[in-house]
Formats: structure tokens, sequence, C-alpha cells
């Protein structure tokens, strides 16, 4: 009798297509470990992400506008949900791997710094290189969670991670997907933040983009899905018609204009950067004031990489609070 792995296993020969990655096919894991009787491998590395520290801080970390007072605006974990809802979809619609699709947009953003990508530039700017998230994202499930054992997640989970931005595609179809639903998703999520901010209205999408792509919010997540999926169908591969990537890429760019760059919705982030900017020298300057696990890690990969990790790993109130604590005067307590 086959256990219920198995039994998904040979499941997934019957649901999965010529281009999609079968679990038990997989590539492994860096190292080596006893199968679940459950759980297929990529089944196993969505609840090890779903259950790590790391996936339950982005709850406070910020996608745009930052630290919202109102309930409805995005975080980065709410983000992370809806990328992952519209990639398995696409990877249903396309005979793929939902599972390492689910995996893949569920971890893309774990190594994401306080304050979005503005946290991702002062700590380039302060340590003096690139600091990526989606590098961190794979140094996040390979080195640090777990106090340092990691996750060990499969090959093919870690590329999707590492090759969810700009660069280098992933070597799977599933990987390849979720760059695009990453991009679906804040694109779309993000004027609708916006909208709700009273920084954009849907009048200001150019009319061009509006008559192509739709004049609501789901009607452009529709029209982008299925061009995602019609693309698929047609040539095997992961990518759009041109037409509608170049409107995509315009709607990119016109928000960027309008909304990534605005003075309003962004007036904060100077200050923020200055925290960022400020707790990665103070943290180099006192190494002894880490705490014992970011010890480890700056006796093993130095200290610049022990900084640089646990800023990255600080929410939005964190930061500002540990920010407070060092700067901030204390008063007397004792009466």
């Amino acid at each position: 009798m086959l256990c219920p792995r198995e039994e998904r296993e040979r499941l997934e020969h019957y649901i999965v297509g010529a281009y999609g990655v079968l679990a038990d096919s997989s590539r492994g894991r860096l190292k080596d470990e006893e199968e679940c009787s459950i759980r297929t491998c990529f089944q196993r590395d969505i609840d090890r992400i779903t259950h790590s520290k790391s996936f339950r801080r982005l709850k406070h970390k910020t996608q745009v506008f930052l630290q919202p007072e109102g309930d409805h605006y995005r975080t980065r974990l709410t983000h992370t949900l809806e990328v992952s809802r519209l990639a398995r979809t696409v990877a249903r619609a396309l005979s793929l791997n939902e599972d390492l699709t689910e995996a893949i947009a569920l971890g893309h953003d774990l190594g994401h710094t306080p304050f979005g990508h503005a946290g991702e530039r002062a700590l380039t700017d302060a340590c003096g290189h690139p600091f990526r998230h989606n590098e961190q994202s794979v140094r996040v499930v390979r080195l640090l969670e777990k106090s340092g054992k990691g996750l060990n997640l499969t090959r093919e989970v870690l590329d999707g991670i590492l090759c969810h931005t700009s660069g280098t595609e992933a070597f799977t179809r599933e990987g390849r997907i979720v760059r695009y639903a990453d991009r679906i998703a804040y694109i779309n999520h993000d004027i609708d933040d916006a909208v709700r901010a009273g920084v954009l209205s849907e009048d200001d999408i150019p009319f061009e983009l509006r008559l192509g792509l739709g004049v609501t919010h789901s009607r452009r997540i529709a029209a982008l899905v299925n061009a995602l999926i019609q693309y698929g169908q047609r040539t095997g591969e992961i990518g759009m018609e041109p037409e509608i990537a170049a409107q995509m890429n315009a709607l990119h760019d016109f928000m960027y204009e309008a909304v990534y760059r605005n003075p309003v919705a962004k007036g904060e982030e100077g200050k923020c950067e200055e925290i960022v900017r400020f707790l990665y020298r103070h943290f180099m300057e006192h190494p002894e004031k880490l705490t014992g696990e970011y010890l480890l890690i700056a006796d093993r990969d130095g200290k610049d990489a022990a900084v640089c990790d646990y800023i990255a790993g600080m929410t939005d109130r964190y930061a500002v609070a540990v920010f407070e604590d060092i700067t901030v005067p204390k008063s007397w307590s004792k009466y």
C-alpha cells in the first residue's frame, strides 16, 4: 500500500504536464534527509516557509505605504499571499506543479528589509555593496532560519526565490511564473492602495492603458493573468505577447512616476533610510550589542554580514524601537 506522499506523487504523473516538475523527480535538497510519508518535497517546503519566523515578520514590513494605520493597506505579507494565489492559478491552468509554484511564491520576499525598497537602498548605501532582497531571501532559508540550521528547501524552490527579480531566469517554469505573478500583483495592488490613500485616482491612469488592460483592479489582473496563460498554452513557455507586455511595463512606468517617486506617498522614506543607515553604523561599531545568534554569524561570515542580517530581519516597528532605544534618553524611574 502506498503512503499518502507516494499516492500524491503518482497522481502528479497524470495532472502535471510535460513541462512541469514532478516532486519525485526533484533535484533534491542540499542536505539529504528522510522523506515525509504524507507530504511531497514541495508541500513540505510550503509548510517550512509558512511556519518560519521570517514569514511571520512579513506582516509588519512595508509594501509601499509606511506603517499604514488603515486596516486595508497591503503589507509585505499580504503581497506575498496575493503573488501566491496568482502564481498558483497560472500553474494550474498550464498543468505545472502548483505546490512548487506556491513554495517559491511564499518564500520570494523573506529577505526583504524593513521599510520596503527604501530599506534595501539604505542598507546598500550603508554597507557599500549591493544588498539584494532576493539573495537575502535565499540566505534566510539556507543559513538564518532555525537558529542557523536553515530550512533545507529543495533546489527548485531556492532557485525560484533567487531568480524572482530581473536577471537570470529560474530553471523551472514554475519559478518563471512567480516572477510574472510578483509584478502583476504589486503593480495592481499598489494602484489600489494609492487610490485608497488619495495619492491617485483611476482616472489618472493613461486612457490607452485602461482601454487595453481594463478600468478596474480585477479586470486588469484578469487581463494580465489570461495573457500569461494564453501565451503559455500557445508556446509552452512563460511570457506574454509583446503588445500586452509593453502595456504592463507602461503601467509600471506610470506607477513609478505617480506613486513610487511621489513626495506625498514617499515623504517619510528619507527618515526611514536614515534609521537603517544609523543602525548599520551603530552595530558595526558595537557588534557586541548584537543578539547571540548574530554574534555567531559574525564569527562565521564576518561583521558586515551579521549586521546586514540583523537589520534586514527587522520589522518596521522593531527597527524604529531599536533606533529609539539607542537615541532617545530614558526617564529616571526611581522615586
